[in-house]
């Protein structure tokens, strides 16, 4: 059986001006809205599975306008189709099933953070995510400004979508990935 390796992305609550914050304002959390993530072959690096869950907000359950623009999830796509946060977490730690995860960014820890802020610290393994951008780093690419959804393109590859869903932001770092490794880069997925 081939081996294979998890690449995740988040969505999470946000509104104009939260990032440059840090989510400081008042009521502002980073919750988690989505979670989306593929399963990929560490060798031939071509996507086996995928997996998406909407997470339903506790503390802000109205996504912001600013939100709903970003990520195309609107408030009754959610109310839908959405889930509670133990419930779509632990979906999601059995699709992971002890394969290593890769991320853009310290997504583990925000999903560790959520965990903490509703009490669900037992969902979230404690097992770190592989941080993708310290290897785009390390093999030169410049990131200021540039989001999982938009690397892709950004270097040189075939866009995979809409940016800031999480599924097609997974998607958009394997194809990073495939790129970059065919053009000689080492393949970060290998243990």
């Amino acid at each position: 059986m081939p081996a294979e390796a998890i690449i995740f992305d988040t969505e999470f609550t946000a509104w104009k001006g939260s990032m440059e914050r840090l989510w400081s304002g008042p009521g502002e959390h980073r919750e988690i809205v989505q979670i989306g993530a593929i399963s990929i072959d560490v060798e031939t690096l071509k996507e086996t599975a995928s997996f998406a869950v909407l997470i339903k907000p506790v503390h802000n359950p109205v996504l912001s306008d600013y939100l709903v623009k970003l990520t195309g999830i609107t408030n009754a796509r959610l109310e839908r189709e959405g889930t509670d946060f133990h419930s779509g977490v632990a979906r999601f730690v059995e699709f992971i099933a002890g394969r290593s995860m890769f991320c853009y960014g310290r997504d583990d820890k925000i999903l560790a953070g959520n965990a903490r802020l509703l009490g669900e610290r037992t969902v979230w393994p404690r097992t770190p995510a592989f941080n993708l951008r310290d290897w785009l780093v390390e093999i030169g690419i410049p990131l200021s400004g540039i989001h999982s959804g938009m690397l892709a393109a950004h270097v040189g590859a075939v866009s995979q979508g809409v940016a800031h869903d999480a599924v097609v932001d997974s998607r958009s770092l394997a194809e990073a990935i495939r790129y970059l490794v065919a053009r000689g880069a080492p393949n970060p997925l290998r243990s």
